[in-house]
């Protein structure tokens, strides 16, 4: 491979460290003045990121895309669509990136493209050849859960109608169904090439890594997705001898098999039915807008009620901790891959959702810098966005008649930046409906409070940076999971974080040293025997250990 001109932020060597932040394009900041987010407009505010603090910058699929699921219906990887701009605009926003110290990471759809695709059009062409068509998966005829087509055939989607699934192979092949072809068949081996070279086509242009949407998809009929660990697993070698430094994070919802697979990370997700989702949504979900039928109900920890508790959560993080430590015994807490954990998405709803208000995030936001995972901060989050409700579906946004994502994707609120040092000429999006809720957050009111959620946010990140025993890799035990929870971090285990998100005040009996200190809270008092917490309230106390100073060396 020919060595990448663009400078490189090399994200895998510091995996302990990273602070990932998730800017949805469309909706992040306008550079050319057509009321759409683009890249422009996100390389514009890149002095706003490197002040809070944010070491990867992840963006949704910004490729061309006819926008039926707002662009996760790919039409061609190795194009930006004109709506964000183009492949210079890319470059320069990586270049731009780089010398900030901040990883731009793309979002790789591999499982699936859209109907549009070319591939997909030359191969549902009658006669198409053998080498063309075994591109996608095709049956005679039609059956339940395929797409029918004119021609009396069929094809598999992978998640909506309109995105036919890559043929990756079958784990187990049947006679009975003579469409099921070995992985190392030639359609599934052009489509592994594939990801490899859309991967170093955008890498040759400063990319830092990848965000894989659905990458437990790909190898079909797969009993616990041998075939499809072993296809990551040959990927992350490749990407080590060509590309170091890049780094690969799942959409798997299971870092205990993806980790040892290859994958550098990979985030809890609220759905993947009740085993893979429950642990994320046991925090934060609270019924709002994004509730599927389908979820038995469960109270969330970082509800007012004080009804849930963290033990669903730790038991999953704990799990998958066995896992990969397992799979690499010098991995320790998580060194050969983290595990990541998001304040929300573009599919879920915001930690500021149904009665939650930023005053109850706080506590949320300070349990995901100070858990020993990759912290994913959702752009808003920091803010305190809420959750929009009522909106009208846009772009395939609505999945079930309550789950609707375009509450959560409204354009980033700014405010009136000249207020502060982030004062480009980029205007906002009106991609969706901004929130005009009388005391809706922004981000300038908030610049000019020192009190603020964005302040806060922006403590929590710098603690997390530069003292080691918030490391992802540093251990964690956790002595209480309900109200107040708390958890001591440290080899010498002499950070303790208690949190108290309920509406009811509450204590924590510990003997403190004369030397204890609050490096960073909210609503809590040290006494000598306890540490008093009023609702909604937090602390991070250092119990006589020095809080280090990271080696940046």
């Amino acid at each position: 491979m020919s060595p990448v001109a663009s400078p490189i932020v090399p994200l895998a060597d510091r995996l302990d460290e990273l602070v990932l932040y998730q800017a949805y394009p469309q909706s992040f900041a306008d550079g050319n003045g057509d009321g759409i987010g683009d890249l422009i407009g996100l390389r514009e505010r890149l002095d706003y990121l490197a002040w809070l603090g944010v070491d990867v910058v992840w963006l949704n699929p910004c490729f061309v895309s006819p926008f039926r699921d707002a662009g996760y219906d790919v039409a061609d990887y190795l194009t930006i669509a004109p709506r964000y701009g183009s492949n210079a605009d890319l470059a320069a926003l990586c270049e731009a990136a780089a010398e900030r110290g901040i990883g731009i990471v793309l979002d790789l759809v591999a499982g699936h493209t859209s109907d549009e695709h070319p591939w997909f059009l030359a191969a549902s062409t009658p006669g198409a050849e053998p080498a063309v068509r075994d591109r996608y998966l095709w049956s005679p005829e039609p059956r339940p859960g395929w797409v029918a087509r004119p021609d009396g055939s069929a094809y598999l989607p992978n998640f909506l109608d309109f995105q036919p699934a890559l043929n990756y192979g079958y784990a187990r092949l049947n006679p009975d169904e003579p469409w099921r072809q070995p992985v190392d068949a030639p359609g599934p081996r052009a489509n592994r090439e594939a990801l490899t070279q859309i991967m170093a086509h955008w890498f040759e242009l400063g990319v830092a890594g990848f965000r894989v949407d659905m990458a437990a998809s790909l190898v079909k009929d797969d009993p616990e997705l041998v075939e499809t660990r072993r296809l990551w697993t040959e990927l992350r070698s490749w990407i080590d001898q060509h590309y170091p430094g890049r780094i690969l994070i799942a959409e798997w919802g299971d870092p205990a098999l993806s980790v040892p697979a290859g994958f550098h990370a990979d985030m809890f997700v609220h759905f993947g039915g009740s085993d893979n989702g429950l642990p994320l949504r046991s925090l934060w979900q609270n019924g709002g807008g994004t509730v599927s039928d389908h979820w038995p109900a469960h109270p969330s920890w970082a509800d007012a009620s004080g009804q849930g508790s963290l033990k669903t959560f730790a038991a999953a993080w704990l799990q998958a901790v066995r896992a990969i430590t397992a799979a690499d015994p010098k991995a320790g807490y998580g060194r050969s891959g983290v595990i990541g954990l998001p304040t929300g998405n573009h599919d879920f709803s915001r930690l500021v959702a149904g009665s939650r208000d930023a005053r109850q995030a706080a506590v949320a936001l300070a349990l995901v810098f100070t858990w020993p995972t990759m912290p994913c901060l959702y752009y808003g989050d920091e803010l305190g966005m809420r959750y929009l409700p009522g909106l009208e579906p846009f772009e395939g946004s609505r999945l079930e008649p309550r789950f609707e994502r375009a509450g959560s994707r409204t354009p980033m609120a700014w405010g009136d930046l000249a207020r502060t040092p982030f004062a480009p000429t980029t205007t906002d999006s009106h991609y969706l409906p901004a929130d005009c809720t009388p005391g809706a957050p922004n981000l300038a009111d908030q610049f000019d409070d020192p009190d603020s959620l964005l302040h806060l946010t922006r403590e929590l990140i710098s603690l997390r940076h530069r003292d080691p025993r918030l490391a992802a890799g540093a251990p964690l035990w956790l002595l209480a999971d309900g109200y107040p929870a708390g958890y001591l971090r440290g080899e010498d285990e002499s950070l303790l974080v208690v949190l108290n998100p309920s509406e009811r005040p509450a204590s924590w009996p510990w003997a403190l040293a004369e030397q204890s200190r609050i490096l960073l809270g909210q609503g809590a008092m040290l006494g000598h025997e306890r540490v008093e917490l009023e609702p909604f309230s937090f602390a991070v106390i250092d119990l006589g250990g020095a809080e280090g100073e990271r080696d940046n060396q």
